[in-house]
């Protein structure tokens, strides 16, 4: 299936392996490529610069033709590595960065320097107008059925949306677990997906097999929204951990969160604080399991290899 996004990353299928934090690693990237897909890790899965500059040569040695990588960069305040990772990103190369939480612009300017393409994460049509403006390479449209830190919008209006305004194309993120699914979202007008929670219960995957196991066993009534994890809403699975803390801020939080004086600070160390809990969960057995994952966990019906997921989502 050709589509723009295809085209723009010369990949077999229109398909991008979301970056997904801790979860995300070479191994499954490499066979994402394989696969004739893109694959993206979050820089922040690497602890220094030197990890990550190990991570790119070892995906640029192993890059295949119809396969292609990139990293996935928090752009806002709350990653106070984000510069050093922009640089080695653009010293080392890779094919494309998806940029999150903040302007791109930066990040826009320094990659296509060095011919990097840039793809923002946009929630409404405001934000994706001013990435357009920008010159993002593409939208990639996060929806109410996304994993992790979602949109308010369902795939079908959002991508709707976006595409009747904008020129770039639009990537549909959230809601896919299986090829029919990605048929709809390309229906509705995106030039291509990205697929993260599918992919969680990989073989390849860095998080325990408790973690796995979960997306195997729970589905997508099992999603719920919290605001306990970074400060802005996320979704996870309603293990009776989460069941046990509950979902909303309590009321420090709440306080703490609408001081205009104090709300940046909290909500890097809320962030910090998020980070480490989620962390924890995924990585060590223990009861504080906060796993976070979408609804397309449904399809989720064994631990598999990634080569065997993507099959699964292009036949």
């Amino acid at each position: 299936m050709q589509t723009k996004l295809t085209q723009l990353l010369n990949i077999n299928y229109p398909i991008i392996q979301a970056p997904m934090f801790l979860v995300s690693n070479t191994a499954m990237v490499i066979e994402a490529m394989k696969g004739g897909i893109a694959g993206c890790i979050p820089a922040l899965n690497y602890r220094t610069l030197d990890e990550l500059r190990a991570a790119i040569k070892e995906l640029k040695a192993a890059k295949v033709e119809g396969g292609s990588f990139g990293f996935n960069l928090i752009v806002n305040k709350s990653n106070i590595k984000y510069k050093g990772q922009l640089e080695v990103l653009c010293e080392e190369g890779c094919d494309f960065i998806i940029t999150s939480l903040g302007s791109p612009e930066e990040t826009i300017r320094q990659a296509h320097a060095v011919g990097i393409k840039v793809f923002c994460d946009v929630t409404d049509l405001k934000f994706a107008q001013k990435v357009e403006s920008l010159g993002a390479d593409a939208a990639i449209a996060v929806n109410n059925e996304a994993g992790g830190h979602r949109g308010n919008y369902s795939p079908e209006e959002l991508i709707k949306l976006l595409t009747s305004n904008l020129k770039i194309p639009v990537i549909s993120a959230g809601g896919v677990g299986c090829k029919a699914d990605i048929d709809k979202m390309i229906g509705y007008g995106a030039e291509g997906v990205s697929v993260g929670s599918p992919f969680i219960a990989s073989v390849e995957a860095n998080v325990t097999d408790e973690y796995k196991q979960a997306c195997v066993d729970y589905g997508a009534k099992d999603i719920v929204m919290t605001q306990r994890i970074s400060g802005t809403p996320c979704t996870v699975i309603n293990t009776p951990y989460v069941q046990k803390i509950g979902t909303k801020e309590s009321w420090l939080e709440s306080v703490l969160n609408n001081n205009k004086k104090l709300k940046k600070w909290v909500k890097m160390i809320r962030f910090g604080i998020g980070m480490r809990a989620t962390e924890k969960a995924a990585t060590k057995a223990t009861y504080k399991t906060v796993w976070v994952a979408g609804p397309s966990i449904e399809y989720t019906k064994a631990i598999l290899p990634t080569k065997d997921i993507i099959a699964k989502l292009v036949n």
